[in-house]
């Protein structure tokens, strides 16, 4: 039977040694197996904390974090109304949920670094304002948020667009969830149709050259820090 494979940013947790049992009267061999079981323990417990504060020993630490996207075209409810953003692919997520609904919920407390990139189109011939904040178990996050401005349209058939990130860190209590919203005041329509702001999601291409997809939103969460004491 062949042994499993070892990844190299992984440590094996050192498991305390099985010492032998003492005799009643001194035995020398004992001795040296109690005293050589001892010795390989500490060698696992020097190794593995010498490995995590060397050079590069956060390589074997996993933090709590959460990566997503949306690989859809999202549009406002209305003008001038909040509307959440919304995330169809999980890229990466350890201490995390991502709840269909849209949101984040945190399964460690902590403080934590938010980051988003949301791709803004304004079909229209004016130029528009959009926010963007942040709001955590229905409550809006203070100082949370960003405004971007789109220029006029380029033309009737090319829309102007702007990537619109922001970063903000704060804390998260266990079971926290974390929602991202966005409001203009002048919403895409595309069935009425009425120009305005809207996210767009833009499909890989392979001519002229190759390019890979562009989401019309990506976001990540990680931790920074243990709350303070």
């Amino acid at each position: 039977m062949t042994n499993p494979r070892i990844s190299p940013n992984t440590l094996i947790p050192p498991k305390a040694p099985s010492l032998p049992i003492a005799p009643s009267q001194y035995d020398q061999r004992h001795d040296e197996q109690f005293s050589n079981a001892l010795r390989l323990y500490f060698t696992q417990v020097d190794n593995g904390l010498g490995a995590v504060v060397g050079v590069n020993g956060g390589r074997y630490i996993e933090n709590p974090h959460i990566s997503a996207e949306d690989t859809g075209d999202q549009y406002a409810l209305g003008d001038d109304t909040p509307t959440l953003v919304q995330w169809d692919t999980l890229s990466s997520s350890s201490g995390f949920t991502l709840d269909s609904g849209g949101y984040a919920i945190a399964e460690q407390d902590g403080v934590y670094k938010i980051d988003y990139s949301l791709q803004f189109a304004n079909t229209d011939n004016a130029q528009h304002d959009v926010f963007v904040w942040l709001q955590t178990n229905g409550t809006v996050v203070p100082n949370s948020s960003s405004r971007f401005t789109l220029v006029a349209r380029k033309s009737a058939s090319v829309p102007s667009y702007i990537v619109a990130y922001s970063s903000i860190t704060f804390e998260l209590a266990e079971a926290d969830e974390i929602r991202l919203w966005w409001a203009t005041e002048k919403a895409y329509n595309p069935t009425g149709p009425v120009d305005g702001i809207y996210m767009e999601a833009i499909a890989a291409q392979a001519s002229p050259y190759v390019r890979p997809a562009n989401p019309s939103a990506v976001g990540s969460i990680t931790f920074v820090s243990r709350l303070p004491a």
